[in-house]
């Protein structure tokens, strides 16, 4: 597979509008990915069971770079809850590995892009009602946050996200506001985005049928253009999400994640 100037155009463009989707819903970009680099990949010749491994593995790489890019503006803002972030980073790591270096490579594609439609549904649901918690209700404490945490980081490297589609209601529903979980959401993308990462290249290292210029499952040249141009927006996207109204915020989250999880079912009863 070349990378021609139209491929270079499709990704750039892909980079861009992920990067400001991530800073400003906090989801890492990986949802936004997805579905658009297994339709790139597809289309250039890749099987549809190893163009969707692929897909998931390029676009959590690329979470490692638009992570630090749309957690530094939220930062500086004061929206991160870092107590929250470092209680659930262990569990995330633990979740990842396991995932993205044992159950990842044992599952067809068809399959994930099905557990990706059905997750991202239930989450976009959630936050679309904006189901509201018992006003006592408080974040669990560290083994919980521990347990979740692995749960967060197992399902982000079974779909490739960044885990805002897990970690974002679970804080909402612990009475997190929805600002402070979206920018909580961009601390933890980049240690989900690390574990899964090593883990998607040790798994696809003996996999033949892989197109050039892959390491493992991760596609390089899909990497390096996205990462480079969504690291431009996410500083963009991040300052959007401060000046929206909670409202708007939210159900542009939801309605977001609905198309992404219409796509995946398509090509999960597709594959």
């Amino acid at each position: 597979m070349s990378v021609e100037p139209l491929l270079i155009v499709e990704l750039a463009t892909l980079g861009l509008v992920t990067g400001l989707v991530a800073g400003l819903l906090g989801i890492g970009g990986g949802m936004i990915m997805g579905p658009f680099l297994t339709y790139i990949l597809t289309a250039r010749g890749v099987s549809a069971d190893v163009a969707v491994k692929m897909a998931i593995a390029t676009s959590m790489a690329t979470i490692m770079f638009t992570s630090i890019s749309s957690l530094r503006a939220h930062h500086q803002r004061g929206a991160v809850r870092w107590d929250v972030a470092r209680s659930l980073s262990p569990g995330i790591v633990l979740g990842g590995a396991l995932a993205s270096l044992g159950v990842f490579a044992l599952i067809k594609g068809s399959v994930l892009a099905m557990l990706f439609a059905v997750f991202i549904s239930y989450s976009a649901t959630q936050i679309f009602l904006d189901k509201k918690p018992r006003p006592g209700r408080v974040m669990p404490g560290r083994a919980g946050q521990w347990a979740a945490g692995g749960l967060i980081g197992f399902l982000s490297g079974l779909v490739g996200a960044g885990g805002a589609f897990v970690s974002v209601p679970f804080m909402v529903a612990h009475n997190i506001p929805l600002l402070n979980a979206v920018a909580t959401s961009a601390a933890l993308g980049l240690p989900i985005a690390l574990a899964n990462t090593a883990g998607y290249v040790w798994a696809g290292q003996w996999l033949g049928g892989l197109p050039p210029w892959s390491l493992g499952y991760v596609w390089l040249p899909g990497l390096a253009v996205i990462a480079a141009c969504s690291v431009c927006t996410a500083p963009v996207g991040a300052r959007m999400a401060h000046s929206l109204p909670i409202a708007t915020l939210r159900r542009v989250f939801a309605c977001v994640l609905y198309v992404l999880a219409a796509y995946m079912f398509w090509k999960g009863l597709h594959g």
